[in-house]
This record gives structure tokens, C-alpha cells and sequence, in this order.
């Protein structure tokens, strides 16, 4: 057998499996985006002088490059994105995790928005600009890791109650094979996490420095 096509068929056979959790997922994920936006609309004048503040000193300091060492960006990121999956599988455990899971990536959704509405209602294009530099190239990897991770965690959860609750004799679905795969799925959602990481410590630096740099000459 054919390492390659027998990878294909698994992964369609998974994503039309779980097609549903799939969409609801992805549409979680947007509508914290939506509501993250808002949020931004909904803040005081006074409120949005106290966070522009801060953004300006950042702002001066990156025009002076004083970023942390990259070998330290990278390790936070790494550490942060890891945890927040780690609670995410470590919830998917339990039966009452599913709720918390969803929610977790509503929150991812909402930090995004709220990030990329804050930058962008303060800065215009400016703002526009740092948030493709800053925001999007480690998201492009995170967040469809997070959405897999979310998905196979939740499905793992409602198994759990199914075994749980729905007790049909001879009709139990065996939980350590699944249990396997969602441990191997993690491992390669980690070696993604380090690839997101390193974007995050090395590159989207180098690129906010030329848009800020760009913005401060303009």
C-alpha cells in the first residue's frame, strides 16, 4: 500500500466524517472574529486613548528595534499556542468538555477581530497593513490547526457521553484507537505550532519593522 494515497483517503474520509463539527467550527470562528470587531466600536473614547497609548510606545519601540531576542519570541509562542491546544485536547477528555472548547475558539476568534478592528480603526491603512505583517502569517497556520484540533476534541467528547449515557450492549464503540489517532493528530499539529512560532519570532518582526518604519517616514 501507498503511503501517500492511503494518507489522502484518511484525511477525506475524516473531513467528510466530521463535516458538520467541521462548518460549526469555522463559523464559531468567524462570528468571534464578527464580535470581536464590535467590541472595538463598543469601547469609550477614554478606553480607546488608554490602549492607543500603549500601542504607540510599542510602536517606538520597535522603531528603535528593541524586540525581545527571537529565540525568546519564540519559545512564548510556542508555549502560548501549545498550551492553549494542550487545553483544548486535555478538555475533549472529559465529558463535560465540549462547551469549553467552543469556546476557547470563540475566544481565539474574538482576540483576532478585536486585534485586527483595533488596529485598523485607530491606524486606517496603516493599521490595515501592520495587521497583515503581525496578525495573518501565523493565524494562516494556527487557526486551521486550532479548528482540527477543536473538532477532534469535541468529537472525542461526545463519543465519551455516547459511551457514557447511550449504553447499547455489543454496540460500544472501542475509545483507545481513537484516542491513538487524536494523540498522533497532536503531534503533528505541534510540529505546525513550531513552524507558526518561528513566522511569529522571525519574520513578522522584520516586517512590521518596515511597516512601521515606512509609516514613521510617511
Amino acid at each position: 500500500m501507498k503511503l501517500k494515497p492511503f494518507i489522502e483517503r484518511q484525511v477525506y474520509l475524516h473531513f467528510n466524517e466530521y463535516r458538520s463539527l467541521y462548518i460549526f467550527s469555522a463559523v464559531l470562528f468567524f462570528t468571534g472574529i464578527i464580535f470581536g470587531a464590535i467590541v472595538v466600536n463598543s469601547l469609550s473614547l477614554t478606553q480607546r486613548e488608554d490602549l492607543f497609548v500603549y500601542l504607540q510606545q510599542f510602536f517606538d519601540q520597535v522603531g528603535q528595534g528593541q524586540f525581545s531576542s527571537e529565540g525568546a519570541l519564540f519559545w512564548q509562542s510556542f508555549s502560548y499556542y501549545a498550551k492553549y491546544m494542550g487545553l483544548m485536547f486535555i478538555l475533549g477528555l472529559s465529558v463535560i468538555g465540549s462547551p469549553l472548547i467552543l469556546l476557547l475558539l470563540f475566544l481565539k476568534g474574538l482576540t483576532v477581530g478585536f486585534t485586527v478592528g483595533f488596529l485598523v480603526n485607530q491606524l486606517g491603512v496603516v493599521g490595515f497593513s501592520l495587521s497583515l505583517v503581525s496578525v495573518l502569517p501565523q493565524n494562516l497556520i494556527i487557526v486551521p490547526i486550532l479548528i482540527v484540533v477543536s473538532v477532534l476534541s469535541v468529537a472525542f467528547s461526545l463519543r465519551l457521553i455516547r459511551q457514557q449515557f447511550i449504553k447499547v450492549s455489543g454496540q460500544q464503540e472501542a475509545i483507545f484507537p481513537i484516542f491513538v489517532r487524536m494523540c498522533i493528530v497532536m503531534v503533528i499539529a505541534l510540529v505546525f505550532v513550531v513552524i507558526a512560532a518561528l513566522i511569529e519570532a522571525f519574520i513578522s518582526p522584520l516586517f512590521l519593522e518596515w511597516v512601521v518604519d515606512w509609516h514613521s517616514g510617511s
